[in-house]
């Protein structure tokens, strides 16, 4: 549709349904930026490979073994 038909359709609305079209509009530009924001989220799994745990990771430390029973 283009704008000048846009346009001219709105110009012939009252006031009071002016508002409603405008108030749609926020909701369908703020709708369009949510779809394009979870395009760019990462996928689960999509770290896989990108950490390396030594061996002895689990193993308690030097620095708190007097806390340690």
């Amino acid at each position: 549709m283009d704008n000048l038909l846009l346009y001219n359709k709105l110009s012939s609305l009252p006031d009071n349904l002016k508002n409603q079209v405008g108030d749609f509009i926020d909701f369908l530009t703020l709708m369009n930026k949510k779809e394009k924001s979870k395009g760019n989220r990462p996928k689960f799994g999509s770290g896989k490979g990108m950490f390396i745990l030594k061996p002895d990771f689990e193993e308690p430390l030097e620095d708190f073994k007097e806390y340690m029973y």
